[in-house]
């Protein structure tokens, strides 16, 4: 496994976040919209290879000075299981740390308990929805000090 840095105009980057996002719309039953989300330029994303092909990738974008989002966390069904997304997030959490910023904040669904399991591992704790996410009931946040 290598991992490079990328923008958010990547073809991986955009391919990766649109499968994430219909796997997020299924899981919430939500109707699937294969329309092109966009992605913030201001987000720098990590894409994890295999060989020729991007598995995985993470994002990180700037909040305000000192704190940063971790955003489009995603790894391919296929190559779950064997701590890829944990070394992404360690990864993000580096280039955060290069960028300044001392503490880290990610929002996810509460119904992803896989995804609150990897985060709370990692040492981030709950705290009050944020931003976009404020006034949206089935998201949970959370924060890390770097």
């Amino acid at each position: 496994m290598r991992i490079t840095s990328e923008n958010s105009q990547s073809p991986q980057v955009v391919e990766l976040c649109a499968e994430q996002q219909a796997e997020l719309a299924w899981r919430q039953r939500d109707v699937v919209d294969d329309t092109p989300k966009h992605l913030d330029p201001r987000i720098s994303f990590l894409l994890m290879w295999s060989d020729e092909l991007a598995v995985g990738c993470v994002g990180l974008q700037p909040l305000e000075p000192g704190v940063g989002e971790v955003k489009r966390m995603y790894v391919r069904p296929g190559h779950r299981g064997r701590g890829l997304s944990r070394t992404l997030l360690a990864e993000v959490e580096k280039l955060a740390a290069e960028r300044g910023m001392h503490t880290l904040r990610l929002e996810t669904g509460r119904l992803f308990e896989e995804a609150i399991g990897l985060y709370t591992s990692a040492g981030y704790a709950s705290i009050p929805r944020f931003g976009d996410y404020a006034d949206c009931a089935e998201s949970v946040c959370f924060e890390k000090h770097l």
